[in-house]
This record gives structure tokens, C-alpha cells and sequence, in this order.
């Protein structure tokens, strides 16, 4: 056991105006299990770089342990596994890479396998027990569960658990309360290290925000108050003190020495009132100052003139020769909030795209069968070759809202961007703003973004456009937490029809979604 020390760590970007973080002090055990938590944008993934000794910052960070990073990169997709593993840590001991990846239900033979070609579930898996068998290390882990189904998730939590000496980055809340004992925020003014999981580290944040904020309210009571007793004070002084001025009597002067000591006190009252005025705004300008205030969101989904907006029937999709889905029923109806669940691979994208695909060809002209549906058994015009069979049937004249799974293609400018999607300039700020964007975040090339805020530009985008339908591809890969919450909010507010592929349990949870499990689960929806 040893300690990892910062102290007075201040660190700002070249080119920038604003430091990320400033004079922040704290300590950690190596034997912690440690959450990281923080908006997006806030500086984790840069945190964790500093921590590794990659940029250049003030102020002393001191560890009796050396740093390793999850994910590692690799630079040649084609190799076999285990030779980038060897050729990355040459140390490793094969039988420690076996019980590992036993521990983690991965088998042996993907390790003589490309790295190209292993799922996201195996390569996250392979690369974290490759990690974990070196000794005397201090894992640095960033978001693990991006693309992790929830069995993925779930054998990785209690890996985890087994394990100690990690920083671990991720939003989802059930994976983080399964496997962390620290939680380590960043914050708008500092860092703090707090023991407890998930759970317990925002039940005692919303405790003193909610503390901080009825203080705030007192003070608030108490400062106009001040202000109104030194404003009536200096009133009565100035009066008091236009009484010495033009009185004639026999006691005259006895009588100006008694108005003036009064009027200094009644002008001494008003000092000592602005003074306790003062320190009352000054108690108050420290409260709250790292509650995160996250603003409602607001959606107007169109309304559909029918009650089913999608149907399938015996649907399989596949590329080529090979079937990767189906066959599969379901039905999508007006107000559902559904989410495609399934293994890694097994063609939850590959329905969604077929779905988006079809709803554009008949907007786009196509001939639809009968009351605007078809029947949809060929290959695919755009893209890779996809191939269909059983019934599709998609409503007509039906306006689908998408989010895809990637970011590559945001580049340029924000505004050229919302322009050539057709968006509201004025409503995507807006948006961003409430996702806590800050202003100068919008004259910055989209390539400078976190995947957190590419992502948020993606839902915003989708959020802009009135649609009958939500598609969204894995929306909240990268996306902090209080992000997810507003989200959550505005679907059980709005109440619009969504069809979702997400592996965070507490989302599926908090809007009560219907499951689409495909095969490898049970099929149709529970």
C-alpha cells in the first residue's frame, strides 16, 4: 500500500484561456478501488494523462507505483493478439493471461486471433487482463463499457470487484456501484476524493447541495434585511444630523454635542450593518459553488396518424450470406419506449438501419405496398450490401429522428455543421448550453471536442428535429451523468416514441422500457 499525492495542481491547455483544473490538492490510496466522475469537458481523460506524465503542468504529483492505461493502442489491427500483448508487455506469464481472461469467461483461442477481429466485448476484455497481470501497477482505466452489452458489463463488474489499485471512468451507474469503494469527482472548482460507491457519493452530494442551497436562501432572507436596516439607518442619522444645523436655544451648545454624538452612532449603526451585509455576501458567494444545475430539456415529437409506426414480422437481416439477426417480431406503437437489447454483434444496429432505411425510401418516392408499407427482401443500395427477409413494414410518411453510433464524421465548425443538417442555429445553442456547453465551446472545431460533447451534438441535433420516431444507436456512449438524467427526464416528460439500442440498466430503468431482446436472448418484446 502506498499513497498517490497531488498537490497544487494547476493545468491549462495551450492556446486557452481557461484552466482546466487550478491549485487542486488530494491523496489516494493505490489499494482503492476508485470511481472517476465529472461532466464532459470536464478533464478525466486529461486528469488521467497528467497522472501518466504526458503533458507539462504546476504544482507535484508523487506515486510509489507506476501507471498504465486502458486502452492501450495498437498499432497493427492484423496482428495476432497475444503478439500485440507480447509486443506491449514482454514481461506477461502466459498461464497469469489464461486465468485472467478464465475470470473474465474469454477463450484462449481469441488470442490467436487479429486484434481487427475481435468484438469491442473481447478486445475490452483481452487488453484489461493483459493490464491486470502486471505487478506494482496502477490501472488507469477509461470508460471499459462503451459498446458493452449488459451481460459484457456484467462480467466485468465482478472482475473488477476482485481486483484493487484502479481508476476507473464511467457513467454507467450500476456498473460503478458494483465494482468501485472511492469516488473521485472533478468538479467546477476543485477535486474530491469521497469513500463509498456511485450510490453513496451522489446521495451526500444531493445532501449538500440541498443544504448549501437552503443556507444560500437564508442568507439571501438576511442580506435584504441588512439592507433595509442600514438604508433606514442612515435615514435616521442623516435627520438627526440636520437638526444641528439653525436650532437657537438656551442650551444650545449642550444640545448640538447631544445630535451629534447621536447621529454618529445612528451613522456607526449603518457601518456595522454593511460590514455584517458584506461578510453575508461573501459566506454566500462560497455555497453551491460546485452544484451542477441541470436545466430541463424540451421535445415536441410530431404526432402519427396511426397507432403502429413500425412492424415486423420473421424479420432477418444479414450481409451477404450471413445472417446476423432473426428472425425477430415486434411491433413499434405510438408513445413506446423500446430498447433492442442482444449479445455483441447480433444485429441491433443492423435492425435500425433497416428501419431508417426504408422509412427514407418512401419518403424519398419508393413504391410502398399497401397502406404505405412494403415488403422488404433485397439488398441494400447504400452502404455495405444488407440483405432482408421476412415483412418490414414501415407507416408512410413517417419522420425519423437518428443518431448513429460514431462521431468520425463531425469536423469544422459547430454552425456549419447545424446548417447542413437543415438545424436552428439559435435552438442548437440552446440545447448545448442546457448540456452544459459553455459559449466558448461553440467557436472551437468540432475535432477539438471530447466524445462526451460530440456525442451531446449528436443528441442535440436529433432533439432539434420534430420526428414521429427517436432512433438512436447507442446515445450515451461517453455521455455524463447528469446528461443521462436530463435525458431521462425529458423522455418521461415528452413521452416520444423511441427505439434505442443502450446498455446503461438505470436509463432502461428510469423512462420503464419495453425490451427487444434478439436472438441470444428470448425474442419479441418482455
Amino acid at each position: 500500500m502506498s499513497l498517490i499525492c497531488v498537490s497544487d495542481l494547476s493545468f491549462t491547455y495551450e492556446g486557452s484561456y481557461t484552466p482546466v483544473f487550478e491549485d487542486v490538492s488530494f491523496q489516494i490510496d493505490t489499494d482503492w478501488k476508485l470511481g472517476l466522475t465529472g461532466r464532459n469537458g470536464r478533464g478525466k481523460t486529461t486528469f488521467l494523462r497528467l497522472l501518466q506524465g504526458k503533458y507539462e503542468y504546476r504544482g507535484s504529483i508523487s506515486a510509489g507505483v507506476e501507471f498504465d492505461y486502458f486502452p492501450f493502442p495498437v498499432e497493427d489491427e492484423t496482428a495476432d493478439t497475444l503478439e500485440v500483448i507480447l509486443g506491449q508487455m514482454p514481461d506477461v506469464e502466459f498461464w497469469q493471461l489464461r486465468r485472467e481472461l478464465t475470470l473474465l469467461g474469454v477463450r484462449e483461442e481469441v488470442l490467436y486471433r487479429p486484434v481487427g477481429t475481435l468484438s469491442h466485448g473481447e478486445r475490452t476484455k483481452v487488453l484489461l487482463a493483459a493490464l491486470f497481470v502486471r505487478e506494482n501497477r496502477f490501472l488507469l482505466i477509461d470508460e471499459p463499457t462503451n459498446h458493452l452489452d449488459l451481460e459484457g458489463r456484467r462480467l466485468l463488474g465482478e472482475y473488477l470487484t476482485r481486483k484493487k489499485g484502479f481508476i476507473l471512468v464511467s457513467h454507467d451507474r450500476v456498473f460503478l456501484d458494483s465494482c468501485v469503494d472511492h469516488m473521485l469527482s472533478i468538479n467546477k472548482t476543485d477535486i474530491q476524493v469521497q469513500k463509498g460507491n456511485f450510490s453513496v457519493w451522489y446521495e451526500n452530494r444531493q445532501r449538500q447541495d440541498a443544504f448549501e442551497a437552503a443556507r444560500q436562501q437564508r442568507l439571501k432572507k438576511e442580506i435584504g434585511r441588512l439592507r433595509e436596516a442600514a438604508r433606514q439607518s442612515g435615514n435616521w442619522g442623516d435627520q438627526v444630523e440636520a437638526t444641528k444645523i439653525g436650532k437657537k436655544s438656551v442650551n444650545y451648545e449642550r444640545g448640538r454635542d447631544y445630535v451629534g454624538e447621536k447621529s454618529r452612532r445612528m451613522q456607526q449603526r449603518r457601518k456595522n450593518l454593511e460590514r455584517r451585509q458584506e461578510r453575508a455576501i461573501e459566506e454566500k458567494s462560497t455555497l453551491l459553488k460546485n452544484a451542477e444545475r441541470a436545466e430541463s430539456l424540451r421535445l415536441e415529437p410530431l404526432f402519427y396518424h396511426r397507432e403502429v409506426l413500425v412492424e415486423a414480422r420473421e424479420l432477418t437481416v444479414g450481409y451477404g450470406e450471413k445472417t446476423v439477426c432473426g428472425p425477430v417480431t415486434f411491433q413499434i406503437r405510438r408513445g413506446d419506449r423500446i430498447l433492442i437489447r442482444g449479445a455483441n454483434g447480433c444485429g441491433k444496429s443492423s435492425v435500425m438501419k433497416a428501419i431508417l432505411e426504408m422509412a427514407r425510401e418512401a419518403v424519398n418516392g419508393a413504391d410502398p405496398s399497401k397502406e404505405g408499407s412494403r415488403k422488404r427482401d433485397q439488398m441494400c443500395r447504400t452502404g455495405a450490401p444488407r440483405r432482408t427477409g421476412g415483412i418490414l413494414e414501415v407507416g408512410s410518411g413517417l419522420v425519423i429522428s437518428w443518431i448513429p453510433q460514431g462521431t468520425a464524421h463531425l469536423r469544422g465548425a459547430l454552425d456549419d455543421y447545424i446548417t447542413g443538417q437543415g438545424g436552428d442555429k439559435t435552438l442548437m445553442r440552446a440545447l448545448l448550453r442546457k448540456l452544459d456547453f459553455s459559449r466558448e465551446q461553440f467557436e472551437m472545431p468540432l475535432e477539438s471536442y471530447s466524445e462526451g460533447q460530440k456525442k451531446k451534438v449528436l443528441i442535440a441535433g436529433s432533439l432539434c428535429r420534430q420526428a414521429h420516431l427517436y432512433v438512436w444507436d447507442e446515445p450515451f456512449n461517453y455521455i455524463d451523468l447528469y446528461s443521462r438524467m436530463q435525458i431521462e427526464e425529458l423522455i418521461c416528460t415528452w413521452n416520444p416514441t423511441l427505439l434505442c439500442v443502450e446498455h446503461d440498466r438505470a436509463f432502461g430503468e428510469a423512462i420503464e422500457a419495453q425490451i427487444l431482446s434478439l436472438p441470444g436472448g428470448s425474442q419479441g418484446i418482455i
